[in-house]
């Protein structure tokens, strides 16, 4: 149905991609080494779909999956590329404290993870082997800021991108030529707070991501209802000031995600339940802030619902957004050239409160973290409609923050 609009006015380091190296290992391996049938679990967008398995016949590939959780450290599992079936490998990495947030290196040889249970928020790095399993490389670094909550990898693959909520702030940390995560080389501290006083006492930086074109870092800030765009300095490490966009009062804005081309970006608000484009000036980094849309269908009782993670398919034309609370994840049409969002429908989540979403690296499936539900929702995508169809019964794991499927 039509949805209303609401009126508010590194150079990389070892040359080779382990991905055809995993592919290769998991593929033959993996399905009987951890079980057949042990869930279900879906991937990325981004790269051609597959191809699917003869009729009559199983689908072997398989692929590393990784899950950022909360007690159990990083665990790290495979999926099947036809189905999404998942299944758990004994190749984690259990000695980090909620490590609710994910990245890989843009070779895919290393996992970048937050690190709780600390005054200061942490980052590390774990080298991916072969077979996927994982293993320290370096150790902690500090974010300088408390709870952190996001990583992202500059796409030059020379630093990485956090942020830490309580405190408001957002860190930058060199990448070592080995994949290790060096010194802290930028820091910003934000000010400010929006009208809720309950969540918006103080800066609150949820976010930290770089534009496609890779030509500036944006921090979303749920505090102070703001979107905050830096330059990075990719020699010294140092994070610039260039501009603020604010959200609409309240709205709480949690995270965002670029259109493939760079000249949009949409915004999850956690507070108000709502979804809001933004115009992006690519060479100047600016956003411009467009009209704003419900997440929930029309009848739908938007108190309780706070919406977490939003993502976008590979050729720009849906965007899915998770809304916790309603349990269900949203699919809204692009339109109007990247302008406008129209949203088409929502389905369960597949558990109960969907903090993580994302799309495998073809496009083909989608994976929901649901974290107090302990499950993964696995659902495969209709290459033309978008549409999302759950793909077997979800799979049972611990309270998970960030899924992450290569």
């Amino acid at each position: 149905m039509p949805s209303r609009p609401v009126r508010h006015g590194r150079p990389v380091h070892r040359g080779t991609s382990r991905r055809s190296l995993l592919f290769g290992a998991l593929g033959a391996g993996a399905l009987g080494a951890a079980g057949v049938g042990a869930g279900v679990g879906a991937a990325h967008a981004g790269h051609a779909r597959p191809p699917r398995a003869a009729p009559g016949r199983a689908a072997l590939a398989r692929n590393p999956l990784y899950l950022g959780t909360y007690g159990e450290g990083v665990l790290a599992c495979t999926y099947d590329t036809a189905t999404g079936a998942l299944a758990r490998t004994g190749g984690g990495f259990g000695d980090v404290i909620n490590p609710d947030f994910l990245a890989l290196s843009p070779a895919g040889d290393v996992l970048y993870s937050t690190v709780g249970g600390r005054a200061e928020g942490g980052v590390r790095a774990y080298a991916i082997g072969a077979d996927g399993a994982l293993s320290a490389l370096g150790g902690v670094r500090s974010t300088g800021g408390a709870g952190v909550t996001h990583v992202s990898v500059h796409p030059g693959g020379g630093h990485l991108l956090s942020a830490n909520y309580n405190s408001g702030s957002v860190a930058v940390h060199v990448i070592e030529a080995d994949g290790s995560v060096g010194e802290r080389t930028g820091f910003v501290q934000h000010s400010g707070s929006g009208p809720d006083p309950d969540r918006q006492a103080g800066p609150h930086a949820h976010q930290i991501v770089t534009d496609p074109a890779g030509g500036f870092v944006y921090a979303v800030d749920l505090g102070t209802d703001s979107v905050y765009t830096y330059a990075l300095d990719t020699g010294s490490g140092a994070l610039s000031p260039v501009s603020e966009v604010r959200a609409v009062p309240g709205a709480g804005p949690r995270h965002l995600v670029f259109h493939p081309r760079g000249t949009h970006a949409y915004v999850a608000n956690e507070l108000d339940s709502t979804v809001t484009a933004y115009a992006h000036d690519a060479a100047t980094g600016t956003l411009t802030r467009l009209e704003t849309w419900p997440t929930l269908p029309d009848g739908a009782d938007p108190a309780g619902n706070y919406p977490a993670e939003i993502t976008i398919s590979a050729d720009g034309q849906f965007v899915y957004l998770s809304n916790r609370g309603h349990n269900s994840v949203a699919r809204l049409a692009v339109a109007d050239d990247g302008a406008t969002l129209r949203l088409l429908d929502t389905v369960p989540c597949g558990g109960d409160w969907p903090r993580h979403l994302t799309l495998s690296p073809d496009g083909a499936l989608l994976f929901s973290a649901n974290e107090r539900g302990r499950t993964i929702g696995v659902f495969t995508v209709d290459a033309e409609s978008g549409a999302l169809t759950a793909s077997g019964e979800p799979f049972a794991t611990a309270s998970t923050g960030c899924v992450l499927p290569t």
